[in-house]
Parts: structure tokens; sequence; C-alpha cells
């Protein structure tokens, strides 16, 4: 017994060895650079600029025929007066009536160029919610410090931004070695087949291949991280796939006065019950891995300790991230019914159950594997289970942090707001990036806009606002980003 004792006692002496030394030699990855001249601009004209963008109403519907055509010219005609410079000097091409494809020609064409994207399109106010609002939703004002209304984070903050950092540069008398290409889709909101896939198809049929690609799905985060006291740039090398999987219970009809001892409803009931309880596995894997090699070194030695030894303590860090459902989406491939279905009135039992159940997939897991998943829980042949076509995307494919085009972007954000701890990011929405995926390895998210975990709520949400100097410090980053990523 003493023996073993002995023998226990100098396997966990091993062991706290062990993972202390690796805490010790868990240094940081966070490029260290000089701050740079911090950019003159004009604030309130860079703010009404944005705030004019916001007043129309370029709204993605799922029903096509919704789409308000006049809205999205009067935006085009809009950001052709307000950056005259950049409309004499870029070509502009209209890819599939309404995608926007700007070209700034580099003088070098041995240089891949580099691509830049946002989307026009905006989601919809939620009926009834308006008045909710601290400021009417598309009246574009600016106030407190701020400027209020839908798209004013997601996404035309982030076309405004790269727009008025090529009309900054050319005012100043900047001409590119490499090629500069801006592509502005219009239906992101709804998949982005129309325009971002229209356009990544365009530049593919003409061999194109840029050094990276750089969309949003990042942003500059205070609060996010307990322990880091500092502004975390939250830097997408992946995002999660997509798709939504119909259930239809079928079972006998009739009065509810005599049910049968399984109707459809219950039986739909007890399957999303069971999908909800078996749920995909967690894993810290792939982009979530990588947040945490670069995260762990800049946080207090406790929570070093765990990030260093995921592979004494992954269990621990699971559970941790895993408390909130923001957390959660980064782990595994979640499970969200979204739909339910059935009956037409409240004394007749229906035939027919539907459910649409939406995932959101993890690099390292597939649509055909969510599928089955549903399946083998389902179990049960009174309930049919289908992908619906129109939702199958499969997460994209990882990029690197050790690329040279993210320690550049990485560079770019510590020269422009010091001391930021940048970190790889899995981004859990969908993003038009997906659609260029084809073109090169190197496709990155990220907008320069700083926001709180406040901000989180607004996007798609209520009051949906960009702190001014925060629009203008994204504006500071992508002149920061062409200056050395093309100039």
């Amino acid at each position: 017994m003493k023996k073993a004792l002995v023998a226990l006692l100098g396997a966990l002496v091993l062991v706290a060895t062990v993972a202390i030394i690796r805490t010790l030699q868990f240094a940081s990855r966070q490029p260290q650079v000089a701050p740079v001249a911090t950019e003159p601009l004009d604030s309130l004209a860079l703010a009404g600029r944005l705030a004019g963008a916001v007043r129309f109403r370029t709204i993605s519907y799922q029903d096509s025929s919704q789409f308000d055509a006049p809205e999205f010219d009067g935006l085009h005609r809009y950001l052709r007066d307000s950056f005259p410079r950049l409309h004499a000097t870029l070509a502009l091409e209209k890819v599939n009536g309404y995608g926007l494809l700007y070209r700034w020609a580099g003088s070098d064409s041995s240089l891949a160029p580099i691509l830049l994207l946002a989307h026009q399109d905006v989601v919809p106010v939620e009926p009834g919610t308006e008045g909710r609002w601290t400021e009417p939703p598309f009246a574009g004002r600016i106030a407190a410090g701020f400027v209020w209304g839908r798209g004013a984070l997601d996404d035309k903050g982030s076309l405004l931004a790269l727009l008025e950092a090529v009309e900054h540069l050319i005012a100043a008398g900047a001409h590119p070695r490499r090629t500069v290409y801006l592509a502005f889709g219009y239906d992101e909101e709804v998949g982005g087949r129309r325009g971002a896939a229209r356009i990544a198809a365009l530049l593919q049929s003409r061999g194109v291949h840029p050094a990276f690609v750089l969309d949003e799905g990042g942003a500059l985060v205070d609060g996010l991280v307990p322990g880091v006291g500092i502004a975390v740039a939250l830097l997408g090398i992946a995002e999660k796939g997509y798709v939504t999987v119909e259930l239809t219970a079928q079972a006998e009809g009739g009065h509810s006065s005599m049910p049968p001892p399984q109707t459809a409803i219950g039986l739909l009931a007890a399957a999303l019950t069971r999908l909800e309880s078996q749920q995909m596995p967690i894993a810290i894997r792939g982009p979530t891995a990588a947040m945490f090699d670069y995260l762990g070194p800049e946080l207090p030695f406790g929570a070093r300790l765990v990030m260093a030894n995921r592979w004494l303590l992954g269990g621990v860090l699971a559970n941790q991230l895993g408390a909130s459902p923001q957390g959660r989406a980064l782990l595994r491939t979640t499970t969200a019914p979204t739909v339910v279905q059935a009956g037409v009135k409240e004394n007749v039992l229906p035939s027919t159950a539907r459910a649409l159940v939406n995932f959101r997939i993890l690099p390292g897991d597939s649509v055909g594997g969510v599928v089955e998943h549903v399946r083998d829980v389902v179990h049960d042949s009174r309930i049919t289970v289908r992908a619906l076509p129109t939702t199958v995307s499969d997460p994209s494919p990882v990029a690197s942090p050790e690329s040279e085009s993210f320690q550049l972007l990485a560079r770019i954000i510590r020269q422009v707001v010091p001391g930021t701890v940048v970190t790889p990011w899995l981004v859990v929405g969908a993003t038009d990036s997906r659609h260029y995926a084809s073109l090169t390895p190197n496709v990155y998210r990220f907008a320069g806009i700083r926001i709180g975990q406040d901000d989180l709520k607004r996007i798609h949400g209520t009051d949906e606002r960009v702190g001014v100097g925060a629009y203008v410090d994204a504006v500071r980053i992508y002149v920061q980003l062409l200056r050395d990523g093309a100039m």
C-alpha cells in the first residue's frame, strides 16, 4: 500500500511538473509592433456618410419578389456621389444587376491581388418593435456618440469604412502596387447566392486568385474574455456550416375525443426532445483550439495553466466555455428547433406534424454527418427526415493563423489599436466569404469596428448602432491594411 501511495504521489508530482513547465513555456503569439501615427480623419464627416447609407432600406427578404430595387439603386447613386475620387479611379462592374465589384489596378501584375468584402443588404426590423428603438431604424441619426440604425454594424459600417479608406488614400496620392478588389454583395442575409456567389464565380472564370480575402465576421471586442481587460480582436479563420433538417411525423388523424396512443404531434415532440438531449459531441479543435493558443498566454496564470494543458484539463475548459450559449457554439454542432407546424382546429387530430431544426455545423463535422445523426437519434419509421436542399452548406475550410496574411492582419490591428490581443476565431454565423473559398486558402473574417458585449444583441436586433470613434478606428485599420498590404 505504501509503495502504491508513493507511486501515486510521484505520478501526481510528475503531472503537475509537466503542467507547470508547459504553462511557463506557453509563449505569447502576439506580433511585436510599434504603434503607427493616428491617421487624421474627419470623424463627423465619416459618421455623416455612414448615417446617410443607413437611410436606404436595402432589406433582404426570403421571398425574392419583395426585393426593393429602387432602394438599392438609391444606395448606389449615394455611394457614387459620396466617394467621387474612388469612382473616378477604380473600375466598377455591376454583377447580376446589383452586386458591386470595384477594381483598383496595381502597378505590379506579378503580385496576387487582395479582395475585401462587405454586403449592402440588411435584415428587416421585426414588425411591431419599431417603437422600441431609441432612434428610428432607418432614420440614420447621429446621437450620443453613435450612428444609429439597421446596418450600422451589419454591414454598412464595413462597406462604408472600406470606401472611406480608399477615398482617403486616393486623395493623398496613393497608388497600389498590388491590385485591390472590393466586392459588395446584395443578398448576404439570405445566403448570398445572387450576389457574392455570382461575383466569386466571375472572378474564378477570370483566374483571379487573391493573396487573401477579408470579410466581416470578427470584430474588436471589449469585455468578452474574463481576465483580459483590453480589446480582443477576433480574426475569423473559419465559419460554421449550416443545414436545416425537416422532420415530418405521420399518424392517424380524426376526432380529438378518440386519440390514438401516439399522435403525430406527440411523436414529433418526443423526437425533438431526443434531439435536444442527445446533441452532437463537444470538441476543442480547429479554430477554437487555435483561439486558446493565442489567448492563453495573455491570461492570468490560472487560466493560462488550463489553456496550456488541454491534454489534462480540456474537460474543465470545455465546461467553463460551454456554460454560455455563445461558448457552446464554439464547441459543437448546435441543434435548434425553429419551426413547428401542425393542426388546423382544436378538436381535430392532425395526421401530419412538421418541424424544422437548424444546425450550425462545427468544422470537422458535415451536413451528411448531421443528417445521419438526426436519423439515428429520432429512430422512428413514422418520422421522415430530410435536409432542405436550399439550406445545405458545409463548414468553410480553415485558414491558417500561421500564414503571412494572418500575421499581416494581426500586425496592422496592433499597430492601429496598440495592446490589442489578436486571436483566431470561429465565426458561428454565415458570411459571404464562404463563396470565395475556391479562390484562395486565405479567407479571413474581421471588421475593424470595436464593440462591447451589449452590442452583440443589437446585431439583427433592436437599437443597432456603432460608436463614431469605433467606426473611425475601423477606417484607420483599413487605411493601414491597404498601405501595408497593397502599396
